[in-house]
């Protein structure tokens, strides 16, 4: 088998681009169109001539309002319409005519999102002004990558007319800090940017041109699993920006410059943040301002949404011992007096915590709705149900019930979207994850049940999710007043009154992730010592949080002194490095210095949870390829899959059938964990088995680039020359870990006969007809002839001169072992059709990056020799 190409990436659940999504600027040609004459030269820059009018302040101002012909005309593109609404009119000042960082904290649907383009036209006129012909970048970072999506929808259109290349870079992707050169916008989330800025070092002149940071709602910092990433990598930012001032202020000094002029060294970086209503904003301008440099924030109430939002509350008792579930039914026959109170005949939207909670929602409801269709509502919903291959939604959709989730087919989701975006459809009921990503917004939101299952139990939902939720309720074009609905138990009720009545202050959770944390930042040797440590947490949130509420964080009375809090903060730092120096992922000395171990910089690399690399850490030579595959099962990245009672059968099926293929290795009993069906899901990819369960194939997608990514640094971690030294009886773990990550890489066994399914063109037709016609290796391919290729497949030419050149363009070995003496032996490896792929650099069918090992063990485990190469370089 042949590990066609590198590390590609899945952007996000339901994208299956292997590259950065972009778009082609066509600027080029509009420049060159210009005439000398032209009121505004654009150049790359996004400037214009000296000569060009800039309006005053204020004009056309219309209280409260201000209007864009106060704007440069070259940027009123940018701004769809002719007032800015309120919120947009009060923070202008600043967020256009200003470099202050900022905060702004308003309701959803208030427009706040153009606080952005706000400043990012504020830096293009501020360029301008100081004549900048160098480089700049923008980052703009959203907690979800629907958002990316959208603002990169959004903005390729207006910006590109700047000059201003846009790209959007999320998931898993290995993206090389080369690839982002040529743009000025980079869109992204926070864990794709923290795995690119974990590097920063190695590509600094990309780093030290960012002038704006974009961080669009900043409230997932109260999310306890996403929200420490958000406060890490802003933290680096800051870190960053420091650091890159001290070095210009430095390389200064040796120029023996008597003044040395602080406007002329590393620009700072201007921060904006935008948050729904929450009750601490000053907290996060605290910690995203400097000392001499403090930021401003705006805090805006329900008076500035443009839908009118009704909050309300609904607790109902649940006697202890409950179960979640047991509640989660109850709640179903509380939903239609709700509706029938609030909805007004109106599109309502119910939120549910799981597939299964959908369904049985959807059910109950259908039971007790009575809802009098005339003729052509009638007609609309028997047309959307002929649509749809479910029975059971067919019969849902013609009482006026929907549902949504991932398990349906995706033209399923689509039809069902449409009808419920245009009325057609009454009730939707659906999981969270529409509330993340697709824009549907409802009359009446209702949100059943505020737990989730999350990592084998349940708990409350985050902030974030909480308000996507809200949000959704109120249509512009339709209402001029919405409804949302919290059914929660009764204990719950005030935490969730306060929550949408934006009083819920932000917090950090930073202190939890505090290990996984700093060993990152240790890695990029940020932190050298306790001291760096104790200066690099005084830059995060947690810093800021900790000074107001020092009880929650640190355990001390809110009386305590700052002396007494630093010096606890300090305990904090300790206790994490000494957790990491047990771990062996750092290294202390006496002098309390830190240098992080192999093993902790590949954990930082690979963007790895402690407990996972402590799992790999366990390896000891001798592991099997099944015993590596449960390794990779194990990681506590795939610990957000769960096993679903109405998946069993699939799974099980997949793993012993006696009228089917399964998988290669079949484990015992019945699949019951979660371990077990994500052992069960990379086999069947890997053993090219058809998946009939819609949701579970979408899943593997997500699972595979996970996995991928953790048999990467398996991988690494084997091969790394300190283990092998102290334990030569590695040869087993290392092969197996290459022949697992090849595979995973390649979505097939390395002994499979669809060997044909990697060739650029050739699915799983067409590489199934040409396994059953005994084309089952590359060798075979090449030596057959084009025409007998082509009818095998049932394609017409020149396909089998396509597939032949394909299979040329990939590197083939000749190998010989030549005795010397009883204790020497000499090995050959040729690369036979090296000039041929010398002569196709840029059409080979592996890649430029693809990479070959040599491993020579023997019987009793030892490894006696590993090195690696490129076959062309």
């Amino acid at each position: 088998m042949n590990n066609l190409s590198s590390f590609t990436d899945l952007l996000d659940d339901d994208i299956t681009n292997s590259q950065p999504i972009s778009f082609p600027s066509s600027y080029e040609s509009e420049v060159t169109q210009q005439n000398d004459h032209d009121a505004y030269k654009i150049n790359p820059y996004g400037t214009h001539d000296k000569s060009a009018f800039r309006p005053d302040k204020g004009t056309g101002e219309c209280e409260p309002f201000r209007s864009i012909d106060e704007i440069d005309e070259k940027y009123r593109h940018v701004f769809s319409y002719q007032h800015f609404n309120l919120v947009q009119s009060r923070v202008i000042e600043n967020a256009l005519y200003s470099d202050k960082s900022m905060v702004v904290c308003a309701p959803t649907g208030s427009g706040k999102t153009v606080v952005f383009e706000m400043a990012i036209v504020q830096l293009l006129m501020e360029l301008d002004d100081k004549n900048y012909k160098g480089d700049f970048k923008i980052i703009y970072m959203a907690p979800i990558k629907a958002l990316c999506t959208e603002r990169l929808t959004e903005w390729y259109p207006k910006f590109t007319k700047l000059g201003l290349l846009c790209i959007e870079v999320t998931g898993d992707t290995d993206v090389d800090f080369s690839q982002l050169q040529p743009y000025r916008i980079i869109i992204t989330t926070p864990e794709k940017w923290d795995m690119l800025t974990r590097r920063w070092r190695d590509h600094r002149a990309l780093v030290e041109v960012i002038k704006l940071f974009l961080i669009d709602e900043v409230h997932i910092l109260n999310d306890e699993t996403r929200g420490p990433v958000l406060e890490t990598v802003v933290s680096r930012m800051k870190t960053i920006e420091s650091s890159l001032q001290t070095a210009y202020h430095i390389e200064n000094l040796k120029k023996k410059h008597q003044v040395v002029d602080d406007s002329k060294a590393c620009p700072r970086i201007r921060f904006v943040a935008i948050s729904a209503t929450v009750s601490n904003p000053e907290d996060v301008a605290a910690w995203i301002g400097t000392a001499d440099k403090p930021a401003v924030f705006y805090k805006f109430g329900d008076e500035c949404r443009p839908v009118k939002l009704k909050r309300i509350v609904e607790g109902y008792h649940c006697t202890e011992g409950t179960s979640i579930f047991k509640f989660d039914i109850i709640l179903n026959y509380k939903l239609w007096p709700i509706i029938q109170k609030y909805y007004n005949g109106k599109p309502t939207l119910i939120f549910c915590n799981t597939r299964k909670s959908v369904s049985l929602t959807a059910e109950t409801l259908s039971r007790e709705i009575t809802i009098n269709f005339n003729s052509e509502q009638k007609a609309k919903l028997t047309a959307l149900a002929s649509k749809l291959k479910n029975k059971k939604l067919q019969s849902l959709i013609i009482s006026g019930v929907g549902c949504h989730h991932a398990g349906l087919l995706f033209e399923e989701r689509m039809y069902i979207e449409s009808a419920f975006r245009n009325r057609d459809l009454p009730i939707l009921i659906t999981t969270t994850t529409l509330a993340m990503g697709v824009n549907l917004p409802a009359h009446l939101v209702i949100i059943k049940n505020t737990q989730q299952y999350v990592n084998g139990a349940y708990q409350e939902y985050s902030i974030s999710t909480v308000l996507q939720m809200v949000g959704r309720a109120g249509r512009p074009q339709f209402d001029t007043e919405a409804t949302a609905v919290i059914m929660t138990r009764l204990a719950d009720k005030p935490r969730y009154q306060a929550l949408v009545g934006g009083s819920e202050p932000l917090q950090s959770y930073l202190h939890k992730r505090l290990p996984e944390n700093l060993n990152s930042e240790v890695a990029l040797k940020t932190v050298g010592d306790v001291s760096q440590c104790v200066q690099w947490l005084s830059s995060t949130f947690l810093n800021v949080r900790a000074a107001k509420d020092p009880k929650r964080y640190l355990g001390l009375p809110p009386t305590a002194s700052q002396h007494l809090i630093s010096k606890k903060i300090e305990e904090l730092c300790v206790k994490a490095m000494n957790g990491l120096a047990t771990s062996g992922l750092i290294t202390m000395d006496e002098a309390s210095c830190i240098e992080s171990t192999e093993a902790g910089r590949l954990m930082s690399i690979y963007y790895l949870d402690l407990e996972t690399m402590r799992h790999i850490m366990k390896i000891d030579g001798t592991e099997t390829l099944e015993r590596l595959l449960t390794i990779v099962c194990e990681s506590h990245e795939l610990s957000d899959m769960h096993l679903r009672v109405d998946e069993r059968r699939c799974l099980n099926s997949l793993n012993r059938n006696n009228a089917a293929p399964t998988i290669r290795f079949p484990m015992k009993g019945r699949i019951t964990t979660r371990q077990m069906k994500l052992n069960c899901i990379i086999q069947a990819i890997l053993g090219c088995l058809p998946i009939p369960d819609p949701s579970l194939n979408q899943e593997a997608m997500k699972i595979m680039r996970i996995a991928d990514r953790v048999c990467k640094c398996l991988v690494a971690y084997v091969t790394q020359p300190e283990l092998i030294s102290r334990n030569p009886r590695f040869y087993s773990a290392i092969l197996n870990s290459l022949i697992l990550a090849k595979c995973v890489t390649a979505h097939m066994w390395e002994n499979s006969t669809f060997v044909s399914r990697q060739l650029k063109g050739i699915g799983p037709t067409f590489s199934t007809l040409l396994a059953t016609a005994g084309k089952n290796n590359f060798m075979l391919l090449e030596e057959s002839h084009p025409r007998d290729l082509e009818r095998i497949m049932n394609k017409g030419p020149p396909a089998g001169n396509v597939i032949r050149k394909q299979v040329s363009l990939l590197p083939k070995y000749q190998i010989t072992a030549t005795p010397v003496d009883s204790r020497t032996l000499t090995i050959k490896l040729i690369l036979l059709n090296q000039s041929h792929l010398s002569e196709n650099l840029e059409n080979l069918t592996a890649g430029e990056s693809h990479k070959s090992y040599i491993l020579v063990g023997d019987s009793q485990n030892y490894l006696l020799h590993i090195s690696s190469f490129k076959p062309v370089t």
